[in-house]
Order: C-alpha cells, then structure tokens, then sequence
C-alpha cells in the first residue's frame, strides 16, 4: 500500500494529464526539491531520500515502464542541477598603479604597452644568441620533464572525468562435459554457455566526480603555464650566460692586450737597466705587471670553458664550445624599456597564471570533501544470453537480463567527514596565500628590475669616464717615464689602475644587459612563441 502522502506528491489524481506524463513530471519536481533541501540541512535530505526509495519500490512493483523514466528523470535533474561546494572567485588582489622604481614622468604617464609583450627574438636580436635558444627551447630536459608533467595531467584529467559517465563491460563463458556411466548412473552431457554485458553507473547526484573533474582541469592548466614558466627562465638564463661569455671574452680581450704592453714596456726597462739608465727594482716591478696579466689569462680561459659548458648543458648538449656573436659592447638594447600596468601582470606572468590554477583547483577539492556527506546511489544492469547448449545460445527464449540499485548513507566516521572539509578548506586558503604571496612577489622583482637597470646605466656611465681617465694616465706616466722624468713605479700604478677600470667597464656593461633580462623576464617575458 502506498503512503497517502506519496500518492499526491507522485500521482496527481485530480489533474487530467496522462498518468505516465503526470508521474514523470511530478517525480521530476519532487527530485528538484530534494536537491535543494539536500543543500541546506541533512536532517530533510534522510526525509526525501526515503520518500525516493518508498516511491522506487511502488513504481518497480507496480510496472518497470515506469521505473526506467523515472530513473532517467532523477538522473538527469540530479546530473544537471546539484553540485555542492563554493564556486571559484578570484580573490581581491591589491595592486599598484604604478610600478616602483620608474622615473616620474614614466610614473605620471604609464603606458600600457610592456616589455614583457615582445616575444624573445625581438628582444635579443642577437643572431647567434637566437639560436641557441631555439636549440635550448627543443632539447632541453627541463622544458622536456616539464612537457611531460602536462601530458601526466592530461591522462589524469582523463581518468577522473571517466568517473562521470557509466562502465559497460562484456564477458562469456562455455562449458561442455561428459561424464561416462557409473552403475545405474546413465552416461550423461552438459553443456553451459552464457554471454552478457554489464553497466555499473554510480550516479554524480551531488556534483562530487565534477569537482573533482573541474580540479583535475586545473591542475592540468597549471601544469601547463609551469611548463611556460619553465620555458621564461630557460630563456632568460640562456641570455644571461650567453651575456656573461661575451664578458668573459671581452675580459681576455682586454687582459691579452695589456699583456702585450707589458712585455713592451718590460723590454724598454730591461734595456735601460743594462745601460745602467734605471735600476733592477724597474725590471721586476715591470715582470710583475707581465705575471699578473699571465695569470689573468689563465684564470679567464678557465671560466670561459667553463661557462661554455653550462650553456651546452643549458641546450640539452654534451660541454662543447659555444659560437659566438655580437660583442657585448656592441648588443641593442634600448636606454628605457616599457613596464606597462601593474594590472596587467597578473595575465602575463606564468607562475601567477599558476598560482592562480592551483588555487581553482583547491577551491573545487572543497565540493569533493562536502560530496562525501550525502548519499552515494549506483546502479547496476547485466544483458544476455544462456543456455544450456551453445549452438541454441543466440535462438530460443536464452534471454536474461538483471537491475539493481543501491544506495548508501554515512552515518556514523567519527568525524572523518568533516575533517575532510576542514582538510580542503585549509588547503584551498593556503592555495589563496601563496596566489597573493606570489603575486606581491611579482611587483618587487618588477621594482627591483627596474630600479637596477636605470642604476646599472648610470653606474656603467660613470665607469666609461673612470676607464677613460685611468687610460690617460697610465699613457702620460709611460711618456713620462721614457722621457726619464719619473719612476716606473707611476707607470706600475697608472696601469694597474687602467687596467682595473677596463676589466670593472666590461663587468659594467655586462650588469646592464643582466638588468634588462631580469626586468624581460620579471615582466613575465620569454614563453610566448
């Protein structure tokens, strides 16, 4: 007999709509009410979680052509409707106006256009430099592990939506025996066969398989710009060890030359001693300049192999040598370089973009948690065929086919459940601290990036008119002591003072163009293809 209040909720007596449409419409709208009440208090949800088991098993009793559009209704209402959890916002992030460290008429008129807009080649025009990179971009292993990651998060991706949808497997099965006559026992045969295809389908009334589906994209696509990332720093420290090898030539460059000098004026000061013009002390302060720059020279080949391998290694190569190109006195780069809106960083910078992927993926993990509070409903159906001779499997009334639902409901986890959320909802405010810390970290490279590059001009500035002042005076004491009115000790100084302002220029110059990758790369410049 069925409960008078299930009789008006699902059959509707006094309307004149057909009894099949009415049952079908009615069921729908009671299912749509349990799925609200579901969301606010779990003491109604175990009231219509009944009223749905009493109103299955009066259906199923009743006629089955009623059951299965049933079924398919709440399915469907359920699949669509209900999805528990907070739904992703991005958080309120407090960004500046302007970027610390420009000039002020950069801060009174920001322009919106960046540097980190310019895709790598644009930047870099060096020939030889670009390639590299292009080689780099294709071999090396951390942009190929990175790669690899994306594809791992792809398949997951895969696996956890599966979860969504029904399983249907096929299987079967043959026996044949014949046993000979035991006393009155006759001889007998017995032949088995049996065929089927069954469906499980655990259904996603509360959202649970598409959170943890809208968690996996995002991990997927966080994955995906750390590959990026991965693609922006490679690009930037092949720069900048392509940059320090230029340094580091142009530091043997300078070193050979006033190697050459020196053995020049050691020879002048050994023929003045034998003519007992100057004295022994002139020749070996003399041979010490000499030995100073030999020794120079060795250390720079060193750090010039050195630096070769890592780039090699940077390119996913053996340690070989490195072609070169532009000298580093000769590399374009512009005097002021575009930051553009701090806003904007936010879209452009990988590790924000992230971050940021991460953080969705922690906030959708919090519906799985809260999915795990309401009931879990599958169902389970087999098709086939069987009989008891395999030639007649496929003929004859071999049909068979099998239903079943179930469902179940926590009721008591000594707090596991909840400890659950408490879990994600930890984790997904931690997510949303690290978003924030990262994206405050972004201004300070940006500021930092910026301040240094305007320095580092200035300070290379001022060392072109240091070197250029040290190479006066180190070519007025070399006249002056082949004229004979000083010491070789004004020339030891005066060269030795040249000689350092030369080797600071080049490290000068070389701290400008590190400054501009650092601000390129800041800007979250250098993945884009």
């Amino acid at each position: 007999m069925m409960p008078a209040h299930l009789k008006g909720r699902f059959l509707n007596a006094g309307e004149k709509t057909p009894p099949l449409k009415r049952r079908a419409t009615t069921a729908r709208q009671s299912l749509r009410e349990i799925c609200g009440q579901a969301l606010r208090t779990r003491g109604y949800l175990r009231v219509y979680v009944r009223y749905i088991i009493t109103g299955i098993t009066y259906f199923s009793e009743r006629r089955f052509t009623l059951f299965v559009p049933l079924v398919c209704c709440a399915a469907l209402v359920f699949i669509s409707g209900c999805v528990v959890g907070p739904n992703y916002k991005r958080p309120i992030v407090n960004a500046p106006p302007t970027f610390r460290g420009l000039t002020d008429a950069e801060a009174a008129n920001p322009a919106p256009a960046s540097l980190g807009d310019q895709k790598w080649w644009e930047v870099f025009q060096d020939q030889q430099l670009q390639q590299l990179m292009r080689t780099a971009l294709q071999q090396n292993y951390d942009v190929r592990i990175a790669a690899a990651r994306v594809l791992e998060a792809q398949a997951q991706l895969g696996i956890t939506r599966a979860n969504q949808f029904p399983s249907v497997s096929g299987g079967g099965s043959g026996t044949g025996t014949r046993n000979p006559a035991t006393g009155p026992i006759p001889a007998y045969e017995f032949n088995y066969g049996r065929v089927t295809a069954n469906a499980a389908w655990q259904l996603d009334f509360w959202g649970a398989y598409r959170r943890a589906t809208e968690a996996a994209r995002a991990q997927l696509l966080a994955s995906e710009w750390a590959r990026q990332e991965v693609i922006a720093t490679l690009v930037a420290n092949v720069a900048s060890a392509y940059f320090q090898l230029r340094e580091l030539d142009l530091e043997l460059d300078i070193t050979q030359n006033a190697l050459a000098s020196r053995k020049e004026s050691l020879q002048l000061t050994q023929t003045l001693e034998e003519h007992g013009i100057n004295s022994i002390l002139d020749v070996r302060q003399a041979e010490q300049l000499v030995y100073t720059a030999a020794t120079q020279i060795a250390d720079q080949e060193r750090r010039i192999e050195q630096q070769e391998n890592l780039i090699s290694i940077l390119m996913g190569n053996n340690p070989a040598a490195i072609p070169r190109g532009i000298e580093l006195t000769d590399q374009p780069h512009a005097p002021e370089v575009p930051a553009g809106l701090p806003s904007s960083l936010l879209e452009r910078r990988p590790d924000i973009r992230q971050a940021e992927q991460q953080m969705i993926a922690a906030n959708a993990q919090i519906g799985v948690a809260r999915a795990a509070y309401f009931p879990q409903i599958s169902l389970t159906a087999a098709l086939g065929f069987q009989s008891s001779s395999l030639t007649n499997l496929f003929s004859g009334p071999s049909g068979l086919w099998s239903f079943s639902g179930s469902i179940t409901q926590p009721i008591f986890t000594a707090g596991k459940l909840r400890s659950g959320v408490r879990l994600a909802e930890a984790q997904q405010q931690e997510t949303v601290l690290a978003y924030q810390q990262t994206i405050q970290g972004a201004f300070r490279g940006v500021s930092d990036a910026l301040v240094g590059y305007r320095k580092d001009q200035e300070f290379r500035a001022q060392q072109e008119l240091l070197a250029r002042s040290a190479q006066d005076a180190a070519q007025l004491s070399d006249q002056r002591y082949r004229s004979g009115t000083t010491s070789y000790l004004e020339v030891l100084t005066n060269q030795t003072n040249y000689f350092s302002a030369e080797l600071g220029l080049a490290q000068a110059r070389l701290n400008e163009l590190l400054a501009l990758v650092q601000i390129y790369q800041t800007l979250g410049g250098g993945w884009q293809q």
